[in-house]
This record gives structure tokens, C-alpha cells and sequence, in this order.
């Protein structure tokens, strides 16, 4: 049996709450996944080795994402993420004995959907629970009755809505799951430290505080060693065993706004100084002005101060000097070409040589069938070049390369330019230079998201629930209907201690160094600094956090707009074979076009670099093999640098 209840259409002006009760002095959020391909088990092991948790947090939803939903969508799929199914099937059973709410943005762009199938694999698991959702509507197709999914937004598009939806859903309802559309990230964190501590949005420096931990939770085990560990920095190597027991990341968050960020006791990872750091600049833009729908962010005193191996106090985040956004971001899709790609190996003597005759011959070819298409493709050597870090000017470094893969890749206006590329390039089988196999092509239509800013009173939202009323469940197994009963996954508990401080002699992992960095040398940056990069549209957002951090100060003479335009102005290169009129046409355009901002973070004496227009239109519609721009920190980090003189005992630098 169901039970649905609907709610009122509000739309995203901000009115403050009537009921500011406070439920509890602190309140326990966790994240049980960062991004759409994330772990179910480790979510499920969070659940089992941290018992203080009231809240479980789903992050699943990315533009990538978005967009390969709507593609779904359009084409009679499922518009909410399939793998809900996965996820509920694992986690609802113990979440729902222990009383822990379950908060995902996997309902995409059919939030409704998504709850109807949760509802059906709740009722098959033998459990009672409510389902909420909290999701954009348009008001266009309201009460049309032709119209089976009359609650979706015309055209998919999609809006960054805040946390109010779900804190409605939390008042009205107090569900077991809330499935949300597209919410901002931070937004799904700080929707129950809302509701449970009392929270009013005019609470802004507790709101800035909050979304300051949403903000590092939500890339899950990123902030506790995933993505962080590396082999040729001492400062971040740990063993693989560390890596297989990664703990996902939850906060404690008291009334007051202090939050402190903890992985489960006994787990392998390293939560400290640096990853946190890490996580805080990630993808965050002008530190200064980080903007949430729910408050806009002031991160640039924020600093972290462990409190033992497994917890750390994070505190300094303030609302900025425009505080709250009046308009909210919103994404529209759009068709955007067609992608076709090919690949190809070559092994052996001279196999560089023999790529390079055979990305010739396929633009040759393009162009006999359709005049200038050529400058629509990018080609690139797996194994050499791929990731563009550099140009092929070194001959020996060339000539040492015995096994490698081709790979071209263009966006078309016209589906049937990208199967004559497709055709083109298989022909090499019979038409190229010798040695050439393992050929693989495709081709896609690409959609991009176009942003627009829109007034919060021309956004709109709703909230629903259905309950259900079914079988038992038993803490040792789940009863289905047909009788069958089969065991939940046993992973060994690890308790967490209740202990909210912790004297100095504790063993807190080291994550810096303790002098400068050598100068009047040519050093590698890794030997300097570590960094993460992301993205933003075609934005390219980067880190430089010093393993010393008074070293920023020399770093600052060093990493400027002009050397960063010069570091990554080969991710611009459409051939792994420039010529020289090609390198002078794509400096003097990133000296026209590419932005660079650098800003300085002082809580944490690091810097935040911004690109502007550099990633090749985005990870939508990007020809390039790594579309995010996530291993440009690397290839930033092993740039040869000189520092500056440093007179350690003053700490200030010599002129």
C-alpha cells in the first residue's frame, strides 16, 4: 500500500524559517558517495563503523552526469540515475534500523521516477519507509493532463536550487530518503545541520560555516586520502593496503557552527592539514567569493587544525561581503555536434614517426571529401603526448618510444562528417604506413550545458512523499515477500571515539615539511608544493599548496598569469606535430583569450589558480583524453622552477 502526500509550489526567494526549533546540540553528516561511479560498500562500511551518523549524503549528480541523463531521457530512458537501484538495495536496511536518513541528488532530471523505484525495491526488501522528493518544477506544464511527467522542465533544463527544499522535506515529512534534483552540492550537506540546529538564513556566519563542510565532504574519499596519495612525494605516499581501506568522510557540526571533519577510527587513508587543503581549494573559483544558493563564501582565512589522526577542526569560513546570491545558475541543454574518434597502435622502430604519416594521411583524406573539416580534429599519442603536457621537439625521447597508441578525435556540426572521419580512419588498415592495428572508432551526438543566471522568483520547486507499509526486516537479514531471506554484507565495525579533544603527544600524521624549499636551483615544483586540479565549464581551477607554508611567499614571484599561460599553452596543440606558424597562431591566442586569476589563500598560505577558456569547451564536448583537466596538476607540478633566496630566521625574503 502507498500513501502519497504533495506539497505547496514555492519558488527560491528566501523567507525565513517560522519554526527555528532546535533538535539536537550536534548533528552527524556523512557522505556516502562523491560522484556518480563512487563505492556502495564503502557507504555502507561508513554506516556500519561510525554510529553517531543521523545523515547519509548521496553526491552523484555532476554536468557530465546531467547531461548523459538527459541524453537517456530523450531517448525513452530513465531520466534519474539507474544505479539508485544498486545503492538502495544495500544501504536502505541498515539506515532505516538505525534511523538515518538517506539524501541523494540521484533523481537527476525525474526525481518522481527515481522515488517510485525506491518505493518498489523498499517494498520488495520488506521494509516501511517514506520517500521525499524536493525538485524544479515548471509551471508551463502544470495540469496538463497529455502530459504523463508534467512536473519536468521543458527542454531538460535544470537549476542549482539550495537547501530549502529539503528542509521542507525534512518539517513536513521526516522521511527515511530524499531524492533531489539538481541541488548544489554543499546544499545537500547543510539542508539537515539546517533543520536539526536551528538554523535561520539569516544565520550566515553559521550557513557559511556549514557550507564550508558540505563543501569538503562532497567529494567523498577525496578528503581522506582518495586522490591524494603519490609515490614520488614523501608527503603523500602511503601503501596500498592504506588505500584499500579508504574511510568516506563524515562531519560533526555543533549549533554554534563549529565543524570538525572525521573518518571512521581504525581506517586506513589519512585525513589531515594537506588533504583538507587540497579539498578546500578544489574547484572553489575566487576563494573570496564562493557562491552557493544559500550563502556566497568567504574561504580565505579558513584553516584546519587536527585533532588526532582520524578528526580535524576546520573553522574560518565567513559569509562574503555580498552574502547571499540573487540569482541562481541554471543549465540548459544543447545540441552540440557530433563527436567521431578513432584509434589506432603502432609498435617498434620508428612508431612515432609512422603515427604522425598516419594522422596525415586521415586529415588528407577528410579534407579531399570535405574541404577545411580538418581543423575540427585534435590527434594525440597515448603514451607520449596525450595529456598535451608537451610538445615532440625532444627526437630521443621520441626514439626510446617502442609501443604506442594514436588517437584522433573531432566534433562535427553534422553526424555525417563524423562517419566519414570514422571511415577515413579505419582505412588506414589497408591505406597506412606498416605495422598499424587494434583500430577503434565511434561516434555520438554531444549536448552541452549553456549557463544562464535566473532570478530566484522565476525558479520554482515542490516537495512530495509516498509511504509504504510492507513486510519485516530483521537485523540479521531482509525477509522478501516470497519468503526468501537472504544476509546483509558483514564489514567488521570500527567504533569512533566520542573524545572531542585531544592532547599534542597523540600521533597525528605529518604532512609537510619543516624547512624551505632550496632556492638558487632549478628544482621540480612537486619538490616545492602539491596541488589538485578540476573544472569549471571550461574553466581550469588548479592548487599550489607549499609542503613549507611560508614558501608561498616565494612562490608568489614565481607562479603568475604569464608563466601559468606559458605551462598550459600546449593543451592547445591539435597535433602531437605542431610547425611553427601552428605554436605562434596558439600563443598569440591564449595571450587574446585565455584569462589567468591567482589568488591567495592565507589560512592556509597557499594559492588557487584560475584558467579561463582553456579546457576545450568543457568535459560536454571536449576532444581532449582527459576532459576535466584533472592530471594538469601533475604536469604543473613537474615544471622546473628556481626560488628565491629565503632568510629563514626573519622570514621574509632577500630583495
Amino acid at each position: 500500500m502507498e500513501i502519497h502526500e504533495g506539497g505547496v509550489i514555492r519558488n527560491c526567494v528566501i523567507k525565513l524559517r517560522e519554526d527555528c526549533k532546535k533538535r539536537r546540540d550536534k548533528v552527524y553528516v556523512g557522505c556516502g558517495a562523491g560522484f556518480g561511479g563512487d563505492r556502495p560498500l564503502a557507504a555502507l562500511k561508513l554506516l556500519q563503523r561510525v554510529k553517531e551518523l543521523n545523515y547519509i549524503v548521496l553526491e552523484c549528480l555532476a554536468e557530465r552526469t546531467l547531461a548523459e541523463r538527459y541524453q537517456v531521457m530523450v531517448s525513452g530512458g530513465d531520466g534519474y540515475d539507474s544505479r539508485i537501484s544498486d545503492w538502495m538495495r544495500l544501504l536502505l536496511p541498515l539506515a532505516v534500523e538505525r534511523g538515518i536518513c538517506i539524501i541523494t541528488n540521484m533523481g537527476a532530471m525525474d526525481p518522481p521516477g527515481a522515488q517510485e523505484k525506491v518505493i518498489e525495491i523498499a517494498s520488495s526488501l520488506g521494509l516501511s519507509v517514506s520517500v521525499a522528493v524536493a525538485h524544479e518544477i515548471s509551471l508551463t506544464n502544470i495540469g496538463s493532463a497529455s502530459h504523463e511527467k508534467s512536473f519536468l522542465m521543458e527542454g531538460g533544463i535544470s537549476t542549482y536550487l539550495g537547501a530549502a527544499p529539503i528542509v521542507e522535506c525534512l518539517e513536513k515529512y521526516q522521511p527515511n530518503v530524499i531524492i533531489t534534483s539538481r541541488v548544489a552540492d554543499a546544499a545537500l550537506f547543510l539542508a539537515p545541520m539546517i533543520y536539526e540546529l536551528g538554523w535561520n538564513w539569516d544565520n550566515l556566519e553559521q550557513l557559511a560555516q556549514g557550507s564550508l563542510a558540505g563543501h569538503l565532504l562532497e567529494c567523498g574519499c577525496q578528503l581522506t586520502g582518495g586522490y591524494f596519495m603519490h609515490p614520488g612525494d614523501k608527503s603523500r605516499d602511503m601503501s596500498s593496503s592504506q588505500l584499500l581501506d579508504l574511510s568516506l568522510p563524515y562531519a560533526e557540526i555543533s549549533s554554534d557552527g563549529k565543524v570538525c571533519v572525521a573518518k571512521a577510527e581504525g581506517s586506513g587513508g589519512v585525513l589531515n592539514f594537506s588533504t583538507c587543503a587540497q579539498q578546500l581549494l578544489y574547484e572553489i573559483g575566487n576563494p573570496g567569493a564562493y557562491v552557493t544558493p544559500d550563502v556566497i563564501i568567504d574561504i580565505r582565512d579558513v584553516s584546519f587544525y587536527p585533532l588526532s589522526s582520524c578528526k580535524v577542526l576546520c573553522a574560518g569560513a565567513k559569509p562574503s561581503a555580498v552574502s547571499v546570491p540573487d540569482k541562481l545558475l541554471r543549465l540548459v541543454p544543447k545540441d552540440y555536434g557530433w563527436k567521431g574518434w578513432g584509434e589506432i597502435s603502432y609498435g617498434g622502430f620508428e612508431c612515432v614517426k609512422r603515427a604522425k604519416i598516419a594522422e596525415f594521411l586521415v586529415r588528407s583524406w577528410m579534407e579531399e571529401v570535405i574541404p577545411d573539416v580538418s581543423s575540427h580534429v585534435v590527434s594525440y599519442i597515448v603514451g607520449l603526448d596525450s595529456l598535451k603536457a608537451t610538445g615532440l621537439s625532444d627526437s630521443a625521447s621520441c626514439q626510446m618510444v617502442s609501443d604506442l597508441r594514436l588517437r584522433m578525435d573531432g566534433l562535427f556540426k553534422l553526424k555525417e562528417h563524423a562517419v566519414q572521419f570514422i571511415t577515413d580512419f579505419t582505412a588506414l588498415y589497408t591505406n597506412g604506413p606498416a605495422g598499424g592495428g587494434g583500430i577503434s572508432t565511434g561516434h555520438k551526438k554531444e549536448i552541452i550545458l549553456e549557463k544562464y543566471l535566473v532570478k530566484r522568483e522565476h525558479v520554482f520547486w515542490q516537495t512530495a512523499v509516498k509511504h509504504t507499509r510492507v513486510m519485516k526486516s530483521n537485523k540479521t537479514g531482509i525477509e522478501y515477500q516470497d519468503g526468501t531471506n537472504i544476509s546483509l554484507p558483514y564489514v567488521s565495525a570500527l567504533p569512533f571515539s566520542e573524545a572531542s579533544e585531544v592532547n599534542s603527544s597523540i600521533d597525528v600524521p605529518f604532512s609537510g615539511r619543516i624547512s624551505p624549499a632550496p632556492s638558487g636551483q632549478k628544482i621540480p615544483l612537486y619538490d616545492v608544493a602539491h596541488s589538485r586540479a578540476g573544472d569549471k565549464g571550461n574553466d581550469l581551477n588548479f592548487s599550489i599548496i607549499p609542503h613549507f607554508p611560508p614558501d608561498v611567499e616565494r612562490l608568489k614571484r614565481i607562479i603568475t598569469p604569464q608563466w601559468v599561460k606559458k605551462v598550459v599553452s600546449t593543451l592547445l596543440n591539435s597535433s602531437s606535430f605542431p610547425d611553427t606558424d601552428a605554436i605562434n597562431e596558439r600563443d598569440k591566442w591564449v595571450d587574446e583569450n585565455v584569462k589567468v586569476e591567482i589568488y591567495e589563500v592565507k589560512g592556509i598560505r597557499s594559492l588557487n589558480v584560475v584558467v579561463r577558456d582553456i579546457l576545450d569547451g568543457g568535459v560536454n564536448c571536449s576532444r581532449r583524453i582527459d576532459r576535466h583537466g584533472k592530471t594538469i596538476s601533475d604536469l604543473i607540478l613537474c615544471q622546473q622552477v628556481v626560488l628565491p633566496p629565503w632568510l629563514g630566521r626573519s622570514r621574509t625574503l632577500i630583495a
